[in-house]
């Protein structure tokens, strides 16, 4: 961080700039959401900071506090200088600070996952859609509130041509955590967690009970069975051939 930033801020801003800090050498400045975009542009534009790196932008949740709810942070750097600036700004809930995509290209997608996890819109925003999470997924799992044991819709898969995109293992794959009693399902086993994993390790894949996960392990046994058939043919015929060579 720089306290070189922080002074050029608060000479050309003035009041705008609400609050500074410095702790364990992090330096940053705090706005009103109204001119969060302004002074964003400021740091971009700057020919002293050149604030050209946009390095994150997130969210922190204070749902027991009487004021705004929510802090929204933006983390800048300039590759000219090296100078790094972090800057907030407190949002109420429903409140919709200005986008900076405009400003730089990487807030959009950063932007999108602040909507996604939190619920927090921004204004102006070219395509604020979910990032992470699909589109009927409800609720925003990063505020504090979110319930621990909500179980979401479950939704087919969706065919995707022309990409790489693997189908899921089962119907049960992609099961929020509520679904599960994983503590039940693991107890005295040697399964995982992930089927990726458990496939991966050569375990038994029987994590779920799903009908469609039954016919998967029937299938491997199948191969593997046949596998093993094919393998002590293969094996007799060698012994065979063997014996009249003798």
């Amino acid at each position: 961080m720089s306290q070189a930033v922080v002074d050029r801020l608060t000479a050309e801003l003035g009041d705008r700039i609400l609050e500074t800090s410095d702790a364990f050498g992090e330096h940053e400045v705090r706005v009103a959401v109204k001119d969060w975009v302004d002074v964003a542009q400021f740091l971009k534009d700057d020919e002293e900071l050149q604030m050209d790196h946009f390095i994150d932008l997130t969210a922190i949740d204070h749902p027991e506090r009487e004021s705004a709810r929510f802090d929204v942070t933006l983390m800048a750097r300039s590759s000219a200088n090296g100078h790094r600036i972090r800057m907030r700004t407190h949002v109420d809930d429903g409140q919709e600070p200005g986008t900076l995509s405009r400003i730089w290209e990487g807030a959009n997608w950063a932007e999108r996952e602040v909507w996604d996890m939190f619920g927090i819109k921004f204004k102006d925003h070219p395509d604020l859609r979910r990032i992470l999470l699909y589109e009927e997924f409800v609720g925003h799992p990063l505020r504090k509130d979110y319930p621990i044991d909500k179980a979401q819709p479950l939704v087919p898969y969706r065919e995707v041509t022309d990409i790489g995109k693997l189908p899921p293992f089962g119907i049960e794959e992609g099961q929020p955590f509520a679904r599960i009693d994983w503590e039940a399902r693991l107890a005295g086993g040697d399964n995982q967690v992930s089927p990726a994993i458990g496939v991966q390790q050569g375990q038994r894949r029987t994590l779920s009970d799903s009908e469609a996960a039954q016919q998967i392990q029937a299938r491997i046994d199948a191969r593997l069975a046949k596998e093993a058939e094919e393998g002590a043919a293969a094996e007799s015929a060698d012994a065979a051939e063997q014996g009249s060579g003798d």
